[in-house]
């Protein structure tokens, strides 16, 4: 029936928002966890997320990227949760996935990778987009926001984040000259392929005696019952390993500033001391150090931290860094049988024989006659000698400076980057191993999810105030 009195028109709901565009540069460790912050956060419904990652699949990266069921990782799993205020979230991904439970376990680096991969996934809607493809450079646009490119496309996001991990190793450098090309040498120590092409005796000389070259001996040495590695380094000092049940903590005092890196040093004896009187091992008062590292390390002065890099780094990273007990006990094995050396002094000489070569190694007189070199000594930080192209354009545009120590980006106290001259870059923030030189704790998850979930903070806030 008609109305006398016609009903007014709905009026027209306001124009949503724009969407904020986030580009996130890496799909390891650090880009799902930034990608996983930003999806679940009250607030975030208003944003458009892209991953890009070279190869495609997120959650892998250097870290996590191996195929090795043996390698582990050196954190044990009731630590390694993606979520800090949900510290069980992958126990109890690993009993729902029929993996290993064991809080005190250490899951192999594979099966971490599937839980980024899952977490990511649970968080994941319409607002996230991955794209495969490596970014070779970031162009300011004149109304604000960035313009990606890679080979063959481009991108534009009003936010991008660096979240790119660890670089690859730096070149080997031998007697001053870098080492050359070679079928002995294997300059990527992640390409298992050529690790296995190997002959089933053959005999591989590793250069670094860190967690990586523990995972190529490993990988090297289990395939065939006939070969060798003989593993050496600068101090030859290989990372101790967690023992079975750590159960006890060990809460230090603040440790007063001014710091130096002696007193540092002196600080922790003190400590490991103090916790042995009480039947304490020294491994937890490592532990019980780490929430206060980052403000240590910003507490010393310039000189002081490239003392503490020349002189305690080492010492120190093998007694952080740790290895679960089942590999300490493979490698322990290989040394008694003789399959493994681990030597001190580095490479002083490398003589090619052709498909082999005649590594000399510190002051050992005979030279080791080798199959294979392999380039273990850890990725390199230094943007001024990095090759990746994005990090060269970054730094030619004047968006990118490496940090006063040269040990990742120059950044904020909110991961923003900082330009040559120390001034915030607009848009721009880093997450993970990048920020070490500014925080020096910035390679394991605990920390890199704090990062993540605080950028993710900054880029809610702006869009409310926007």
């Amino acid at each position: 029936m008609a109305t006398l009195y016609p009903t007014r028109p709905p009026a027209p709901s306001p124009p949503a928002a724009p969407a904020t565009r986030v580009s996130i540069v890496g799909g390891g460790a650090s880009g799902v966890l930034t990608a996983v912050n930003l999806l679940s956060a009250p607030g975030g419904e208003g944003l458009a997320i892209t991953i890009h990652e070279a190869s495609g699949i997120v959650g892998r990266g250097i870290a996590y990227g191996t195929s090795d069921p043996r390698h582990l990782l050196n954190v044990r799993a009731r630590h390694m949760s993606a979520w800090a205020d949900v510290p069980s979230d992958l126990l109890e991904w690993a009993a729902r996935t029929g993996r290993d439970v064991d809080p005190q376990g250490f899951l192999p680096r594979r099966d971490y990778a599937a839980y980024l991969q899952d977490t990511l996934a649970s968080v994941a809607d319409h607002r996230l987009t991955v794209r495969a493809g490596r970014v070779d450079d970031i162009v300011p646009l004149p109304g604000g926001g960035y313009e990606l490119r890679s080979a063959d496309t481009f991108s534009v996001a009003d936010t991008v984040v660096l979240a790119y991990g660890n670089q690859e190793p730096r070149a080997l450098v031998v007697d001053g000259d870098t080492l050359p090309p070679a079928p002995w040498h294997l300059p990527n120590p992640w390409n298992l392929a050529d690790l296995h092409l190997l002959p089933g005796d053959a005999t591989a000389v590793v250069v670094g005696t860190g967690l990586t070259a523990i995972d190529t001996a490993i990988t090297f040495l289990e395939e065939h019952a006939s070969r060798r590695v003989v593993m050496t380094s600068r101090h030859g000092l290989l990372p101790f390993p967690h023992v079975g049940q750590q159960s006890t903590a060990w809460v230090s005092p603040t440790v007063e500033h001014p710091v130096t890196s002696d007193s540092l040093a002196a600080f922790f004896t003190e400590q490991v001391a103090a916790a042995e009187a009480q039947g304490v091992d020294w491994r937890a008062v490592v532990d019980g150090l780490r929430p206060q590292t980052q403000a240590i390390w910003q507490g010393m002065s310039l000189d002081e931290r490239r003392r503490f890099l020349d002189t305690h780094a080492r010492f120190w990273e093998v007694r952080r860094h740790r290895m679960a007990p089942e590999v300490a006990a493979r490698l322990e094995a290989y040394q008694a049988e003789g399959r493994l050396v681990v030597l001190s002094g580095g490479i002083a000489r490398v003589v090619d024989r052709g498909r082999r070569c005649d590594v000399h190694i510190g002051q050992v007189g005979a030279p080791v006659p080798a199959d294979a070199l392999v380039n273990c000594t850890g990725p390199s930080p230094d943007i001024t000698r990095s090759g990746d192209p994005l990090l060269l354009a970054l730094r030619e545009r004047g968006l990118a400076a490496p940090d006063a120590l040269h040990l990742g980006l120059a950044t904020a106290a909110d991961g923003g980057l900082l330009d040559g001259e120390g001034h915030p870059v607009p848009g721009l923030y880093a997450v993970g191993p990048p920020r070490k030189g500014v925080l020096w704790e910035s390679t394991a998850i605990p920390e890199i999810r704090a990062q993540a979930a605080a950028v993710a903070r900054v880029q809610l806030a702006g869009r409310v105030s926007r």
